[in-house]
């Protein structure tokens, strides 16, 4: 259970607050502060650090997209998931490890992306990746919507519930990676186009929305907090992994729709 809801740590209060005890402690010793608490964060330079991210990405991705090849998904998959975990570890290096987050993500996303144009065309179809993009952004717009509007408020309880479910998925697909890799066994209907498969892929994708509200307050409350500037990479970081999350699953729904 613990681990389910550590699941994000880029959405976690608590390594803003004891981030910001260090630092105050070290002053109270003598010594420099550990990070400048003068330069907080604020909403919009997450925004602009959320948006150096993706264009990293996007850049990376062309070029990936060009020669993809699973050592390019493997690589960015598994770097990726490093580089997050590091950088949950130890947030004041996030305004290195989140750029080099991106190039990882772009190694993945620009791979997988030729990777299922490709096998879509092979069925007929064109632009998945473009209705991919299409859809994410689509959803992004909707649930930032929802947010401002207050229609659904993200309370302590919601956030731990949003945070089980993407842990329990995130499990999920790390144990479907490894039978895939041994050729064991497979995780059932999870690849799958029929109706049960096409179900999971539109539950995952609801889960995956309803992070982007944890994602948009933890912004607010970096801000309200006084988090250090740092954490305006951190919580970018956070938010992109959503964004690739959310596309990655709609071009597997699209996918699936097709071949069902």
């Amino acid at each position: 259970m613990n681990i389910l809801k550590s699941n994000n740590p880029m959405l976690n209060k608590k390594a803003v607050a004891k981030t910001i005890a260090l630092d105050r402690d070290a002053k109270r010793r003598g010594g420099g502060p550990i990070i400048d608490t003068f330069q907080h964060m604020t909403v919009s330079g997450a925004v602009t650090k959320t948006l150096i991210l993706t264009l990293i990405m996007l850049a990376i991705s062309f070029v990936s997209y060009q020669m993809p090849s699973r050592m390019l998904i493997t690589v960015g998959a598994l770097g990726s998931m490093g580089v997050y975990f590091l950088t949950s570890w130890k947030p004041h290096l996030s305004p290195i490890t989140a750029p080099l987050y991106a190039v990882l993500q772009g190694l993945f996303v620009g791979a997988v992306s030729a990777v299922y144009a490709m096998s879509y065309a092979a069925m007929g179809y064109e632009g998945i990746v473009f209705q991919a993009v299409s859809a994410t952004i689509a959803s992004l717009l909707v649930m930032l919507m929802i947010y401002k509007s207050g229609l659904i408020k993200v309370t302590q309880k919601f956030r731990m519930i949003v945070s089980m479910l993407v842990g329990a998925i995130m499990i999920v697909y790390l144990i479907s990676w490894v039978g895939s890799l041994s050729g064991s066994f497979e995780v059932p209907y999870l690849h799958e186009s029929g109706a049960i498969g096409i179900g999971i892929t539109c539950f995952i994708l609801v889960v995956a929305a309803l992070n982007l509200l944890l994602n948009f307050d933890s912004f607010e409350k970096g801000e309200e907090m006084q988090a250090p500037k740092h954490f305006e990479w951190y919580y970018g970081m956070g938010l992109l992994f959503t964004l690739v999350w959310m596309y990655t699953e709609f071009l597997r729904l699209l996918s699936k729709l097709q071949s069902d």
